[in-house]
This record gives C-alpha cells, sequence and structure tokens, in this order.
C-alpha cells in the first residue's frame, strides 16, 4: 500500500522567513498540530486536510519546475511519512527545508534537509513544550527561531540564545509577533544588547494581505 500524508496546502511562493527569505519556494504544509500558539496565523491547518501519496505530493512539488521546497504545517513532524517524502525529496536533488515547533525529536531527520527549529517564547503560551535536547542535535546548516511578542519574550529568547551558545551552532533568527510587537522596538533591543542574531520579519505579510492563504 502507498504511504500517505495528510496535506493541508502545496503552493508555489516567495519564501517569507529565514535566511531564504526572498528566494522562489514551493510550501507543501501538513495538516494537524498539537500545540496551540496564541498568535498561530496557520489555525487552519489543525484540521483541514486531504490524504495524498508521497508520489502524489512529489508529482505536484515537481509541478512548479523550483528547486527549494519547505516541509511545514501545523507540526510536520507528527506523521510518520513525512520523514520518507523528505527523503525522497532530498534524493531527487531537491534543497529540502523543514519548519518545526520545536518540540519533536529532529534526530531522525534526513541530514541533507535544513531544520527550521521554533523554540517557543513565553507569550505563546506553549513554551513548556520546548524539546530543548533538540539543540545537540543541531547542525550549521539548520536554524533556530524565535518569535517575540514582548520584552519577557525577548529577555527568554536572550537568556536561551546565551546559555546554550545557539549562535555559535547555527544561524538565530529573532522575529515579532505580526501586529503585536513593533518591530522597530524588537530591533533596539537587539541593538543595544547587541545580540548575534538575524532580526527576520515574515515578508510575504507585506507583500500580501496578512490572512492570504496559499502564499
Amino acid at each position: 500500500m502507498s504511504r500517505t500524508l495528510s496535506i493541508n496546502e502545496i503552493f508555489f511562493s516567495i519564501q517569507g522567513e529565514s535566511t531564504h527569505a526572498g528566494r522562489s519556494c514551493v510550501f507543501v504544509r501538513l495538516s494537524g498540530c498539537d500545540l496551540r500558539c496564541t498568535y498561530c496565523d496557520t489555525t487552519y491547518a489543525y484540521h483541514e486536510g486531504s490524504k495524498l501519496t508521497l508520489e502524489e505530493i512529489i508529482r505536484q512539488v515537481e509541478s512548479f519546475d523550483c528547486k527549494l521546497i519547505e516541509i511545514t504545517g501545523g507540526e510536520p513532524l507528527l506523521q510518520a511519512n513525512v520523514f520518507p517524502l523528505m527523503k525522497q525529496l532530498a534524493d531527487k536533488g531537491f534543497e529540502v527545508l523543514l519548519e518545526t515547533g520545536g518540540h519533536c525529536d529532529i534526530a531522525q531527520v534526513d541530514p541533507r534537509v535544513q531544520r527550521i527549529m521554533d523554540i517557543k517564547c513565553p507569550s505563546s503560551g506553549e513554551a513548556g513544550a520546548n524539546r530543548l535536547q533538540n539543540i545537540e542535535f543541531l547542525r550549521a546548516t539548520d536554524q533556530v527561531k524565535f518569535v517575540v511578542g514582548d520584552r519577557a519574550d525577548y529577555e527568554f529568547a536572550k537568556q536561551t540564545i546565551l546559555q546554550y551558545g545557539l549562535s555559535d551552532r547555527c544561524p538565530v533568527l529573532l522575529s515579532p509577533v505580526f501586529g503585536q510587537l513593533d518591530s522597530k522596538q524588537l530591533a533596539e533591543w537587539i541593538l543595544a544588547d547587541k545580540l548575534p542574531v538575524r532580526m527576520q520579519l515574515q515578508m510575504h505579510k507585506y507583500i500580501w494581505p496578512p490572512d492570504t492563504r496559499g502564499v
């Protein structure tokens, strides 16, 4: 029997975040998440989706004629068949990114995949779910992301970055919660502390209306 995944959407757009921001990218959004972050902008992916075989997914991905692929969600690592999907995509020569919430084990992800891992800050309501053991598996090709909603979140991120030497392991990204924390304020905090991070904004929310799906 063919292996399947519950897929929310597959679409072609501009990468809005990470060190790959601005690049054309195919997004494969998986359904389902066991976290409920206060600022989540993809709540529609909690339950909406349809079953597709790995072959069907790869066929759709190949139709866009783009080599950069991001596997996202929801939380993609909740579905076991995402691991062979990522392997098959890497085998076909795609540059594969994985966006994960940071509460699932990342150790079994194909080493060719670039993992973009959240560490949840307190205002997300899900900081208790952080799987900090994942830090030891981070490679230079990976990235860590903190979504900052207020000063307490920023202090949490700063402490975590320094405590675990995160910036020595891989790029570290800080972004403001869209519509909640002023980006200028976050920039000033980073500059005042000379924090070794990359500040990012969600580029796609400035190109299209923030609630637009499939972009």
